[in-house]
């Protein structure tokens, strides 16, 4: 999936996340879902649908794993 990096973006960390998907619900452009793939911790890590995303960081506060997810904002200029 090619992502628009001139959009925001989440850039999830598939290691770091744990599948609790309090991101996937907390997302009110709804742009994230639970993955279908196991990371090495044999969880399903959290993947951006590839668009939608405004962010709002929403995805990153709700998160409890640290360095799970980071928000991409592209500068302006």
């Amino acid at each position: 999936m090619d992502i628009d990096k001139t959009k925001p973006y989440p850039q999830i960390n598939s290691l770091e996340c744990k599948s609790c998907g309090r991101c996937v619900d907390a997302c009110p452009k709804k742009c994230l879902e639970i993955g279908t793939v196991l990371n090495e911790r044999g969880f399903k890590a959290v993947v951006y649908k590839g668009e939608g995303c405004v962010g709002c960081a929403t995805c990153f506060y709700s998160c409890p794993e640290p360095n799970a997810i980071q928000i991409h904002i592209p500068q302006r200029g």
